[in-house]
Formats: C-alpha cells, structure tokens, sequence
C-alpha cells in the first residue's frame, strides 16, 4: 500500500496530493484566534467535511466547486483507514485565489468594534443607529488576505482586492475581484434564506475560491461550516446583545473569560461544542451525523 503524507497542513486542514486530484482531510483539531488549540474535538472533522458536502450540492448551479468525492472507496487504499472515513473529499486542483471573501448580514464581531467606532465595516459606510447583532439592509463583501498559521488576516476593501489579484494574475484582477465578489453575495443569500428556514440565521461567512485548467473561477475549500461562518438560532434572536450559536464562537467566549488557559479547554467545553457542531448539522441537512 502506498504511504501519503500530507504536502501542505492548515491549522485544521491536511492536503495530500493525489497526481491529478487532492485529498483535503479535516481533522479534528479546532483554531481560535488564529492559534491552533491543544485539544481536539472528535467528530469535528466529519461534520466539516458532510457540511461542505451538502453545500456544494446545494450551490452548484451558482458556481462550480472543487468537490469529486467523499467516499473513501474513490481514493487510494491508504485513506480507506478509520481515521480519512467522514472526513477526507476528493477535490479538483485548483489554482487559489489568495483573497478570503467575507460577507457580513449581520453586524456582529470585528465589524460591530468597527461600526461602533466609526460607523463603518472594511470601509463601507452603514446607516445610523444599528444595533449589535442587527440584520444590514444588504449583506456586504469584506474581503481579507489570507495569512500564513500564526499571522493574522488583514481586511481590505474592493478596491485593494483587485491590486491584489492583478498582481497574482496580470490582466484579470478586476474580472476575478468581481467575479469572486459576485458569487460571495450570490451564494451567501441563497444558503442564508434556505438556513432561516432550517431555524438558523447565518450572520457572517467566508468563501474561499480557485482557478481550474480553463481559469475559470471554482469555489473551494469549505462552505459554511461551523468554523467557517457564525451560525445564531433563530428562535431567540434578539438585536442589541450577543447571540448564542452554534459553531466555534462558544469557544472563543471560553477563551475571552478564561486568559490563563494556555488555549487548553475543559472536557465539558469540547462536549458542548461537537454537541453544537453536530446538532448545527442537523438542523440544516436534516439528517444526523452518520457514525
């Protein structure tokens, strides 16, 4: 049996190179403020991957995505043991686009510090008198560079985005800043309407986006997942105060109130949170996490 190791490891993401294909790995292992904690939260990364999974489905036929397979059966023998089965995908190689496209429905996080000091998120102008948590008019595209592990991301605007990508791609930056833009907003609104119907309100995501063998954009990486995107409950919801949710802000809440934690968590925090993982899940395909 041949031997893979991974080429490239994120802070929760392994790749392997599979000749004309990859193998992206979600392990168990969770990140907070852009450091990887000591902990791992079992099943994390099989609820990441069957997540994207069912997104892709859902969103193909706004955009092309990098998925070909999440059974193990359609990779080689060394990923057919215990720990790739649920958590590995099968993906096109892609060509990344080094901008993380963030949008925001809600004013919440990073974007409220921002809005409360200047009245501005990323350097777009909001109304007046917003509260926390408050649903924008539209949602809005802020995106960021996409740093190395132990760096953090930095936000730019539009405009800075296409210096970015012109750079990367000579000739094509204001096309691919458009087109990655265009396709942030148009995914985010179909997903979001279909999730408030699941009971969960979708206050803000990333997508991450590539170029294929024809330059054509391809979306990629992971789609709305609990790490990905801020996921509140709809019942409750109420503007003007922190949201309860279900993805990894109940760890970073943790982390805030404890500082001497060393980025270790309690037994009883990492149960709630693959709790909050998989019943997330649940509510929004409808099925429960197969074991």
């Amino acid at each position: 049996m041949k031997e893979f190791k991974p080429v490239k490891e994120g802070k929760v993401r392994e790749i392997y190179d599979n000749g004309d294909s990859l193998i992206m790995v979600a392990t168990d292992r969770i990140s907070a403020f852009d450091v990887i904690l000591k902990n791992k939260i079992e099943k994390k990364g099989a609820v990441l991957t069957q997540m994207s999974k069912f997104w892709f489905n859902y969103t193909k036929d706004i955009v092309a995505n990098h998925m070909i397979s999440t059974d193990v059966k359609d990779m080689p023998e060394f990923f057919h043991q215990p720990e790739f089965t649920g958590n590995s995908m099968l993906c096109k190689k892609l060509t990344m686009i080094p901008i993380e496209c963030i949008v925001r429905g809600y004013i919440t996080g990073s974007g409220w510090a921002s809005y409360k000091e200047n009245g501005t998120v990323c350097g777009i102008s909001l109304p007046e008198g917003l509260k926390e948590c408050d649903k924008l008019p539209e949602p809005i595209y802020t995106p960021s560079t996409k740093a190395e592990i132990g760096d953090h991301d930095e936000n730019i605007d539009f405009e800075r985005s296409v210096e970015v990508l012109e750079k990367e791609f000579p000739g094509h930056g204001q096309e691919y800043a458009e087109k990655i833009r265009d396709y942030t907003i148009a995914l985010y609104k179909k997903c979001a309407d279909y999730a408030l119907t699941r009971g969960i309100i979708i206050a803000d995501t990333k997508f991450e986006f590539g170029l294929d063998e024809n330059g054509e954009v391809v979306l990629a990486d992971e789609m709305l997942t609990p790490d990905s995107s801020r996921f509140w409950p709809q019942e409750g919801y109420k503007p003007g105060q922190s949201q309860p949710s279900f993805d990894k802000q109940f760890v970073r809440d943790w982390l805030k109130a404890n500082p001497d934690s060393d980025y270790k968590l309690p037994e009883d925090v990492i149960d709630k949170t693959i709790a909050k993982y998989k019943e997330a899940y649940k509510l929004l395909t409808g099925h429960e996490l197969e074991a």
